[in-house]
């Protein structure tokens, strides 16, 4: 079936949702583009619902309001259902997501006085792609004998994928986060201020804000997100599951509503269009010039992604990596079932549900080995082919969900070995 079929037959539908007048919080980040697309071209509308947009400043802020009520949804970073669902940094809240809103978009980014600095220690170190931390490593080594504090690195959240894959960088070059670099929580639309202003030497955000940077001269990047982890998660749409539990029918309008805006702008003669959407003022607020290099298809940067290669899709594998290396960088303690915790908190059932209802194409399967897709291929196990990106990580690990503990044991030392050993007796 032509999914605009299917997708003309819902809209306007209003059948079995439970709550119409919704309010969902977002930071201003290219990657917010499916809520803000789906508002303004009135895809939640067709779906019997009145969303208004709430431009949150920080991470933090959103996860109170959403745990206070005042919102009804949010744009989440990929880790912090799971924080919020371990109580770190606030009261213990369980969410939901059965939305993954993008893969790709975000970078490391350095001073460009730092980046001139690197290049001095090992400049064929910054010309071999994907960029390694090893000239990094070389430069902390002679501040250090030199006596110079540690450089500072700004990360968006604790639980962030910004941070995850900070540290996983940084810690492939010999390079301990918590002791040779100094991380420091800014907000998203801060980091280039703070750049500029010389309290970063550099950051780990979403774009636009490494673009930004780049255009006005003041930061370079040296390795993207895509680079990292070909097309791996970054934000998903999360509810409390109580909240779920009791509007389950309008859930489920929501991401139908997304679905739908997310094909629209994963269509590359549309994204020059979502720049010029998604930079207003009550959005992102960023150049359009900038934002549209933002969500440029091409290049290493390589989105980001909302639609294509089952982006959409919350795959459990994805949530058990990101719980990995949470219990790697000592964020969660004490020994838990670690699939238990992600297929709670991700529920691509849900995800089914909603693409079935629009005709669209959806993985029948919650999981899949990561790392070992070096390019294009289909994916087989779903409601119909689903051509799919290259899952390859720079370092050229591989990630198998049944086997998270043989995984952690790969990088086991002291404090983590004991975690490992007590995870062993519950995965």
């Amino acid at each position: 079936m032509d999914p605009r079929l299917r997708i003309a037959a819902h809209a306007g539908g209003s059948e079995g949702i439970e709550k119409h007048r919704l309010r969902i919080g977002f930071v201003p980040l290219a990657d917010c583009a499916p809520l803000v697309w789906a508002k303004e071209r009135g895809h939640f509308r067709r779906h019997g619902l009145e969303v208004e947009l709430s431009r949150e400043v920080s991470w933090a802020s959103l996860r109170d309001k959403v745990a206070a009520g005042a919102l009804d949804a949010a744009q989440m970073l990929a880790p912090m259902p799971f924080a919020a669902a371990l109580g770190l940094g606030g009261p213990e809240l369980p969410i939901s997501t059965g939305y993954c809103l993008g893969l790709g978009g975000n970078a490391i980014t350095v001073s460009d006085a730092l980046y001139r600095r690197l290049a001095d220690v090992d400049p064929e170190a910054l010309v071999t792609r994907p960029v390694t931390a090893t000239a990094l490593r070389e430069l902390i080594l002679l501040d250090r004998e030199a006596g110079r504090p540690p450089l500072r690195f700004g990360i968006v959240f604790p639980y962030s994928t910004h941070d995850l894959e900070l540290r996983y960088w940084l810690a492939s070059a010999g390079i301990d986060p918590d002791r040779d670099v100094s991380l420091r929580v800014v907000a998203p639309p801060l980091m280039v201020q703070r750049l500029e202003e010389g309290h970063l030497d550099g950051y780990c955000v979403g774009e636009p804000w490494n673009a930004l940077a780049a255009a006005r001269g003041s930061g370079r990047a040296l390795v993207t997100k895509h680079e990292i982890w070909n097309h791996s998660p970054e934000k998903v749409f999360g509810v409390a599951e109580s909240w779920l539990e009791n509007h389950p029918g309008t859930h489920r309008a929501l991401l139908r509503a997304l679905l739908e805006a997310a094909v629209e702008i994963d269509d590359p003669e549309r994204r020059l269009e979502v720049a010029h959407v998604i930079a207003g003022e009550s959005f992102v607020d960023a150049p359009v010039e900038v934002m549209r290099r933002s969500l440029a298809p091409l290049g290493r940067g390589a989105g980001p992604i909302f639609y294509r290669n089952a982006a959409t899709h919350p795959w459990i594998s994805h949530a058990a990596w990101l719980l990995s290396q949470m219990v790697r960088w000592g964020y969660v303690e004490k020994p838990i079932d670690l699939r238990a915790l992600a297929r709670r908190v991700y529920r691509p059932d849900l995800h089914r549900e909603a693409a079935a209802d629009l005709g669209l194409p959806a993985p029948l399967v919650d999981e899949k080995i990561e790392g070992v897709h070096g390019s294009a291929w289909i994916l087989d196990e779903a409601s119909a082919p689903i051509a799919m990106g290259s899952d390859h990580f720079f370092d050229g690990l591989r990630f198998d969900p049944d086997e998270i503990v043989e995984y952690l044991e790969r990088f086991a030392i002291s404090a983590l070995r004991v975690r490992i050993d007590e995870l062993a007796e519950i995965n």
